[in-house]
């Protein structure tokens, strides 16, 4: 069975008993508050069973709150082996098979590979076949990321050997 991941800025209760999804990732870029919702988000998760909660770029924050793990950024490889140190499971954003070689390298646990469908701003879409050709390629455990809205996508993701997807818009 392929494992979804949810993506959010505004975690809600109600939103991860409806979809229960396997990961959930805390991401909200605008907030000052960041470290206050992140830590009810965490405690949010750790109520529903089997459900791994991760944080944005903040692997410190992360350790100390507790989270399952750490989603990084494709900018953020020098902190995979930091976060791996602490313990955490480290996800990764990487939209080449050049990037996914070098996480993998560095010990990333999991990675995002976007886009994999068609999403507004985020450059041209990859399609299933290059998703199965990296997931051929790789030891990691693979997301697919993007455009990810309906069942067919989902389906599609599937076939692909993908270990899951990740999406904001399919759980909203």
């Amino acid at each position: 069975m392929i494992k979804n991941y949810l993506i959010t800025s505004k975690p809600s209760f109600i939103q991860l008993k409806k979809h229960l999804p396997a990961f959930a990732l805390y991401r909200d870029k605008e907030t000052s508050e960041y470290s206050f919702h992140a830590e009810n988000f965490v405690q949010m998760c750790k109520s529903i069973p089997n459900l791994k909660a991760f944080l944005h770029q903040d692997y410190l924050l992360a350790d100390s709150l507790n989270a399952s793990g750490v989603h990084l950024t494709s900018l953020q490889f020098d902190e995979i082996t930091k976060a791996k140190k602490l313990g955490l499971e480290v996800i990764v954003s990487c939209h080449t098979k050049e990037d996914v070689d070098k996480v993998e390298k560095l010990g990333a646990t999991y990675v995002t590979y976007s886009p994999v469908f068609d999403t507004p701003n985020k450059g041209e879409p990859k399609g299933v076949e290059d998703l199965k050709n990296l997931v051929d390629s790789t030891s990691l455990k693979v997301f697919a990321l993007g455009g990810i809205i309906t069942e067919a996508h989902v389906n599609a993701v599937e076939t692909s050997g993908a270990y899951g997807f990740a999406s904001i818009r399919y759980f909203e």
